[in-house]
C-alpha cells in the first residue's frame, strides 16, 4: 500500500469515491479531486494523490449502523507518488472545519509471544487444568455451527488436524509497500488465502475451537471460526512481532462484521499515537451489529491502554497463571474486563505442529470461547443473546480474586465458563 492518509469528515463529500481495495485493481474511475479546501493544500505543495472510501457499505446504500458509526465519512487519500507527506500539510489540513480527524497510514505492531515448539504427539488430557470448569460447562454445549467466531490474527494453518471442518472462508488483509522491506514471508496482496506464517493465530485458533485430537479440547469446538489474517511478521530487533497497517485491520474487523461474525477475537493490540482512537468507528459498528468484541489486554505488565482492548464496549482480557495469581506481564488498568489462563497454553501452531505459549493474546481466546458457548446455549434455546446480556453474564459469574467487585488487575475476575452457563440457563428457563 502506497503512503497515505486516513480523513474523517463531519459530513460525506456529495460524489462517493470507489473503495480504496477496488482502487488498487483500478485506477482509472479513482478520484483525483477530494473537496475545494483540500485540493488547494495539496495543489500548494504539488502533491497528486487518489481518494477512495475506507469501507464498503455492507449492501448496495450504507446502512443505519454504518451511518451511526461514521463509517461513511471516512477516506483514504493516496498518494500517487511514493513521497513523504510533509507535517506541515497534515497540520493544515487538521485545521480545517470540515476536518474530524487525520492521521498518517501507519503499520501498528503487537507482540508475538515466544512459543515453546513441543515435539510430543499427543497431550494426556482431554481438559486443560480445569480452573475454568469447562468439562462441566461442556454439558450444556459445545457450541454449534451456526455461531460463528471470526479470530483477526496472523492467519492459521489451514490444513491442521484440530482445526478441519470449523474453518469458514477467509480473508488475508495484509499488504505492505511503505515499510515492507522489515518484514518477513507474505506481506503483499490482499486474497482469500489467510495462512499462518508465523504459528500465533493458528494457536489462539486452537484455543477457541481446536478438536482435541492431541491437545485439550478447544471452549467451543463445535462452533465456526471465520480465520481473517491482519497481521504479517516483522523482524523488529532480533525478535519477530506481529504487524499490519493499521487501516486494513479495521477493514479485517468490518468485513467480519459483515460475515456475520457473533463473536470477534482480537489477540492484538497497539498503542494511540495519532488522530482518532485505533480502530473507534468500526468496534463501534461491531457492537452495533451485535457482535460481541474480545481483546488482549497486552503483555508489558503496566498499567497502559492497548487498541481495541481499551475501547468502550471492547471486553479486554488479562491473564493469570496456574495458580490464579495475575500473570507478571498482564497489563492492567481500569478498562480490563475479565481474566483468563495465559501461562504456558497447549495449542495448535504452524505446519500441523503443537507448542506452549503465554500471554494476554492466550487468555483472549478463552474468553472468545465461552461468549461463543453462551450464544450457542441461548441459539439452542430460540432466544437471541444480546452482547449487554454475555457480559452481564460474564461479570456476574467470574471467580473474584478477593471481596473486591472489579479490581484494575483482573477486571471482574477470572472466567468461570460453567457458572456463566448455569446462571443463562436459569434465565432461559424463567422466560
Amino acid at each position: 500500500m502506497k503512503p497515505h492518509l486516513i480523513i474523517k469528515l463531519n459530513a460525506p463529500i456529495q460524489q462517493q469515491p470507489v473503495s480504496w481495495d477496488v482502487s488498487l485493481l483500478d485506477k482509472s474511475g479513482v478520484l483525483t479531486r477530494f473537496m475545494p479546501e483540500l485540493d488547494r493544500l495539496f495543489d500548494a505543495f504539488r502533491i497528486p494523490f487518489w481518494v477512495a472510501s475506507e469501507y464498503h457499505p455492507r449492501r448496495q446504500h450504507w446502512s443505519e449502523e454504518e451511518i451511526a458509526s461514521g463509517l461513511n465519512r471516512i477516506y483514504r487519500i493516496i498518494l500517487q507518488n511514493d513521497s513523504m507527506v510533509p507535517s506541515a500539510l497534515v497540520e493544515r489540513i487538521r485545521v480545517l472545519p470540515q476536518v474530524e480527524f487525520i492521521r498518517m497510514g501507519s503499520i501498528g505492531q503487537t507482540d508475538l509471544p515466544s512459543p515453546s515448539i513441543s515435539e510430543a504427539t499427543s497431550y494426556q488430557s482431554a481438559y486443560r487444568t480445569d480452573r475454568t470448569n469447562l468439562r462441566q460447562a461442556h454439558l450444556f454445549s459445545r457450541g454449534v455451527p451456526e455461531i460463528k467466531i471470526a479470530v483477526l490474527d496472523t492467519g492459521v494453518d489451514l490444513n491442521h488436524q484440530e482445526l478441519e471442518s470449523i474453518l469458514l472462508p477467509g480473508m488475508d488483509y495484509v499488504d505492505i509497500i511503505n515499510g515492507a522491506s522489515e518484514f518477513i514471508g507474505d506481506f503483499l496482496g490482499m486474497d482469500a488465502v489467510p495462512t499462518d506464517e508465523v504459528g500465533h493465530g493458528s494457536h489462539v485458533t486452537g484455543i477457541v475451537a481446536g478438536k482435541g485430537k492431541n491437545m485439550p479440547i478447544g471452549v467451543a469446538p463445535n462452533c465456526r471460526i471465520i480465520p481473517v489474517r491482519v497481521l504479517g511478521a516483522m523482524s523488529r530487533n532480533g525478535t519477530v512481532v506481529g504487524a499490519g497497517l493499521i487501516d486494513n485491520i479495521n477493514n479485517g474487523i468490518k468485513w467480519a462484521v459483515d460475515e456475520g461474525a457473533d463473536v470477534i477475537n482480537m489477540s492484538l493490540g497497539i498503542r494511540h499515537e495519532q488522530g482518532g482512537l485505533p480502530h473507534a468507528e468500526v468496534i463501534e459498528y461491531a457492537l452495533r451489529r451485535g457482535a460481541t468484541v474480545v481483546a488482549a489486554a497486552g503483555n508489558d505488565g503496566t498499567n497502559d491502554k492497548y487498541y481495541p482492548g481499551a475501547l468502550p464496549g471492547v471486553v479486554a482480557v488479562g491473564a493469570v497463571d496456574e495458580t490464579d495469581n495475575i500473570a507478571p506481564f498482564s497489563t492492567y488498568g481500569a478498562h480490563i474486563s475479565l481474566t483468563a489462563p495465559g501461562n504456558q497454553i497447549f495449542s495448535c501452531f504452524t505446519n500441523g505442529g503443537y507448542a506452549f505459549s503465554s500471554g494476554t493474546s492466550q487468555a483472549a481466546p478463552f474468553v472468545s470461547g465461552v461468549v461463543a458457548l453462551l450464544k450457542s446455549l441461548a441459539y439452542e434455546n430460540g432466544k437471541p443473546l444480546k452482547d449487554h446480556q454475555v457480559k452481564y453474564l460474564l461479570k456476574h459469574t467470574s471467580d473474584k480474586p478477593g471481596s473486591t467487585f472489579r479490581t484494575e488487575k483482573s477486571g471482574f475476575g477470572r472466567v468461570n465458563v460453567f457458572d456463566a452457563m448455569k446462571l443463562l440457563k436459569y434465565h432461559l428457563q424463567i422466560q
